[in-house]
């Protein structure tokens, strides 16, 4: 089996979807693995390094050629495929309902296209999880981005000329992202809160020494969706909520928002008027900025001020880690692949009735197959 990896051409990716670590795994399975010239230089990867662990370096004709399966972070321009054989494997993170006209171009090209985001979110599929993977880097680059952003230190200092007051951090969104957030701006000292519609992750919030800060005794407060997403909540517990969250944000000096909602735009955790009750200088990372941001204002790949509060858009975070995230999205690549290896017939053999299969699974002979698109 031969496996092309291609170089990323959206503005600003800067990750790829093998390392020679997974090279070898490949090579060690019996594949042959081409990759595209420059596919690893945004993520500190050189071709040699490549070359030294077993792959093939040429263009995207050459690496194409002949390939069985198509390795890329972010779904490229279907007219760059040209050359793929039909019926080869197409995996990477394809925005299905975004790019709902490359979905189609895949199809009627023959590729059978597997989108890693839509991977389920159960336990054997953990380690193939790249939404997890990525928002993980994302959640601790929030942090980090809010301490370079603000005018002061994080941790307490008491020094001969007086003591410096902690930062007070506080987080919206208790996933992978908002953990992270939480743990790192523990680690740099940051007198942390956390709140999520999920009642379930008060204890996770507890477990990293934060404070968590809940809407109590309203109804529809579990908000645990599919595949542990949060939902939409009810009228009364959004009320409830934004209360809160008023009296709250009002006393922080970093917040991080996390929320999004799976297919839906992101719901709006901050208002205008709740921003202008914060103090100047405050700072906001909203992480759900590509779709269409927790906070009213936020601009997605852009800071921005209103009222003295400064907006950082966080335009997918990972990307600004290439060398990390590129090696925790390959691994998860790898072992969805591995996981359905055969050895004899020297290849992955993807069952149909498989449930990771399915919830990826977009099209196939030609058609799109999934029931999200049809």
């Amino acid at each position: 089996m031969k496996i092309a990896v291609i170089k990323e051409s959206a503005p600003g990716e800067t990750r790829c979807a093998a390392i020679p670590e997974t090279v070898k795994k490949f090579s060690a399975l019996g594949a042959t693995v081409a990759v595209e010239r420059g596919t690893g230089e945004q993520a500190m990867i050189a071709d040699a390094d490549f070359e030294a662990a077993g792959a093939t370096v040429g263009s995207r004709t050459e690496v194409l050629q002949g390939a069985d399966a198509i390795l890329c972070v972010l779904g490229p321009d279907p007219s760059s495929l040209a050359g793929a054989a039909k019926g080869a494997l197409l995996i990477g993170a394809l925005d299905p309902l975004g790019r709902r006209d490359s979905i189609e171009a895949f199809a009627k090209a023959g590729l059978e296209a597997m989108a890693m985001e839509w991977m389920p979110r159960i336990s054997r599929a953990q380690s193939m999880d790249v939404l997890s993977s990525q928002s993980n880097l994302a959640g601790y680059k929030a942090v980090i981005e809010a301490a370079d952003a603000f005018g002061r230190a994080f941790p307490m200092m008491m020094t001969a000329a007086g003591t410096i007051s902690p930062a007070k951090v506080f987080v919206m969104g208790v996933g992978v992202a908002g953990l992270q957030a939480i743990a790192t701006a523990r680690r740099m000292g940051a007198q942390v809160s956390a709140t999520d519609v999920r009642s379930a992750t008060k204890e996770q919030i507890l477990s990293l020494g934060a404070k968590p800060i809940f809407v109590e005794n309203v109804a529809g407060i579990e908000g645990e969706g599919a595949g542990g997403y949060a939902t939409e909540m009810s009228p009364e517990y959004q009320k409830a909520q934004a209360e809160l969250v008023s009296s709250h944000i009002a006393k922080q000096d970093i917040v991080v928002t996390t929320a999004l909602i799976p297919g839906k735009p992101a719901p709006r955790l901050i208002s205008d008027a709740q921003l202008a009750t914060m103090r100047v200088g405050s700072i906001i990372v909203d992480l759900a900025a590509e779709a269409g941001g927790n906070v009213e204002g936020c601009v997605s790949g852009q800071s921005v001020q209103r009222h003295g509060v400064t907006i950082i858009g966080a335009s997918n975070l990972a990307r600004s880690l290439p060398a990390d995230a590129s090696a925790l999205y390959a691994r998860n690549v790898f072992n969805f692949l591995s996981a359905f290896w055969d050895k004899e017939a020297g290849k992955p053999v993807l069952p149909d009735d498989d449930e990771l299969v399915k919830g990826t699974r977009l099209t196939r002979d030609g058609k799109v197959v999934h029931e999200r698109l049809n």
